[in-house]
């Protein structure tokens, strides 16, 4: 039988990756301290790996295929296939920034003030070629953890990853520069990609777990109304494309279904209500394909 090798990112991106899998129709089960999750496709051998460590393993063939961040790929320049972009990170449906940032009370306004400066980051490759590239020639040292509380005394600047930035404000650093954005990828191996079952199979997977994002913030909306009032109530409905429309039993009686952005159904249930509309049924998509 054919197998799928694939790498599922262990730490902050696992459990939204593991939630984003379930939506698209895939169980993983996970043991206590196990690193060999079950997944309900036989085709799919998992294996959980930290997202920093995932585009090496896939370029060297350990696995097929694996989920990991852009930065990631970037950071050891890995020479892998990009199979789609995954819009989820640690912080939730948004892409993640390594920020340059430096103590409240430092004098420091601009990256070029950083040259000869020490630099505490886990981004250490991307870091050093950015700097490079802008001309600065700074001092950066691999950081095992905790890197916002580092300044001033073990470094005179971080490069971190942040969503809103609040950590670092609360560790009294200001930012002063983003140098990269990032967010979840798919990626293969070259030399699996060329396998016609294995790129056939993740493309099928990539499909469904973009249809698992693309419905996070869409619901389903169906309601009942006149049949006279149909044109002025498809009116006031945003929609994919045309609502759904079928006859009800009751003569006169049409049932419409939309599928709708979440946050736009509380302001719309009260209108279509005045404009004739009943009967309003919201449920929750676990998948939207295009």
């Amino acid at each position: 039988m054919n197998t799928l090798k694939l790498g599922l990112p262990k730490g902050s991106l696992q459990e939204p990756t593991f939630d984003i899998f379930k939506k698209a129709g895939y169980r993983i089960r996970l043991g206590e301290r196990s690193y060999i999750p079950s997944i309900d496709d036989p085709e799919i051998e998992g294996l959980l790996i930290r997202a920093q460590e995932m585009a090496h393993y896939v370029e060297d063939g350990v696995l097929d295929a694996g989920i990991t961040g852009q930065d990631w790929v970037r950071e050891y320049d890995s020479d892998v296939v990009e199979i789609a972009q995954l819009l989820y990170a640690r912080g939730g449906f948004v892409p993640v920034r390594w920020v340059v940032a430096v103590p409240e009370d430092s004098d420091i306004t601009d990256i070029k003030q950083l040259a000869g400066k020490r630099i505490a980051t886990e981004l250490v490759n991307f870091s050093k070629r950015y700097f490079n590239e802008h001309g600065i020639d700074a001092r950066f040292e691999f950081s095992w953890g905790a890197t916002e509380v580092k300044p001033p005394k073990l470094a005179d600047a971080i490069v971190d990853v942040t969503v809103t930035g609040s950590s670092l404000r609360a560790n009294k650093l200001r930012i002063i520069a983003t140098i990269l954005e990032s967010t979840t990828v798919l990626v293969m191996n070259k030399k699996a990609s060329e396998d016609p079952w294995k790129r056939e199979k993740i493309d099928n997977i990539a499909l469904l777990l973009q249809g698992a994002l693309n419905a996070e913030f869409k619901v389903g909306l169906k309601m009942n109304l006149p049949a006279g009032k149909l044109d002025e109530i498809s009116a006031l409905l945003p929609s994919l494309h045309n609502p759904t429309i079928s006859h009800l039993k009751d003569e006169g009686w049409l049932a419409l279904e939309v599928v709708i952005d979440e946050p736009k159904v509380r302001e719309l249930i009260p209108v279509l209500k005045k404009a004739g509309a009943e009967g309003f049924i919201e449920y929750p998509l676990n998948k939207v394909i295009y």
